[in-house]
């Protein structure tokens, strides 16, 4: 068990240092220079953004310049805005209540409505089987932001019910949940479905039906309870991906967050912002992995991990 605890930690590590280094890699390769960019538009001669460009370590080499990223990170330290100075560390931590906050109710719905869509679909009854499926198929293949405009025409502009931008009041997160929930729902209903249908013609369910139980009995109790345990993986898959930022969310609903401060820092090219994200969603992408895992192996005790 330590063992395998241990090779689950390497690889989380591992994960995280590929995310880095590839954010790292890929920002590096970009045409253009940041720091010249920012500073030509506030009309400073070419000696101060050289001198601007040394004062960040910008003139050293590219293996220099990420080994020293690497070291910092290492220490936990990821480094100053380059538009606002502000510490990474702070800018993250001060936009990541909304993100989670979005991110846990959205995963609620996401939960709750992925659950009964899954059953709905796999019933042998034609009109609710149909109808659970195209609300199923629109999650899959619906891109968000249209979603999300949809809902915003109606709920707002039409009905006048929600509002549709900020943050701070529950009724300004009632919508952004419900977008970003039903677009996560998909995944969890089809994993559902599939599983269902499967162990529908396992042996333990012509037992129970054998036995004279009734198909609600059969269903909820024995077919269920199997077909859970490999949504728990999907539903960990999906918490990572919320709580990394929804990015197009955020910006739709014109709310603060991880999403909304990545778009900001991506347009300024304010890369050091950018990596500290790259690094907190690989962060959160392995740790809901981990978590997810842990209670499959508690549900499951032949699972292993």
């Amino acid at each position: 068990m330590i063992l395998a605890l241990l090779g689950r930690l390497g690889s989380a590590l591992a994960v995280i240092w590929a995310a880095a280094t590839l954010g790292f890699v890929a920002l590096n390769l970009l045409p253009g220079d940041a720091i010249e960019t920012q500073l030509r538009l506030s009309g400073v001669d070419a000696d101060t953004i050289a001198e601007r460009r040394a004062e960040l370590g910008l003139t050293a080499s590219a293996g220099e310049r990420y080994v020293r990223f690497l070291l910092a990170v290492v220490r936990g330290d990821l480094g100053e805005s380059w538009l606002s100075g502000e510490d990474v560390t702070q800018a993250i931590a001060r936009n990541l209540l909304p993100t989670a906050t979005l991110a846990v109710g959205a995963l609620v719905v996401a939960c709750v409505l992925g659950i009964l869509l899954g059953v709905a679909a796999a019933l042998a009854i034609p009109v609710v089987s149909a109808s659970a499926n195209i609300l199923l198929q629109l999650s899959l293949s619906m891109p968000i932001y249209w979603t999300g405009t949809l809902a915003i025409f109606l709920f707002t502009v039409q009905l006048g019910l929600l509002p549709s931008a900020g943050a701070g009041r529950l009724s300004q997160l009632v919508l952004p949940v419900l977008v970003l929930g039903y677009h996560t729902t998909g995944a969890i209903a089809r994993v559902l479905q599939s599983n269902i249908r499967e162990a529908m013609s396992e042996d333990f369910v012509r037992t129970a039906r054998a036995k004279g139980l009734s198909e609600r009995h059969v269903l909820g109790v024995h077919v269920l309870r199997l077909a859970m345990l490999p949504v728990i993986s999907v539903i960990g898959l999906q918490a990572g991906f919320l709580f990394s930022g929804a990015v197009i969310t955020e910006s739709l609903f014109v709310r603060p967050g991880i999403g909304r401060l990545l778009l900001d820092s991506v347009i300024q090219q304010d890369y050091p912002v950018v990596l500290g994200i790259v690094i907190l969603a690989g962060m959160l992408y392995v740790t809901a992995s981990l978590v997810a895992d842990m209670a499959l192996r508690f549900l499951d005790p032949r699972v292993t991990l």
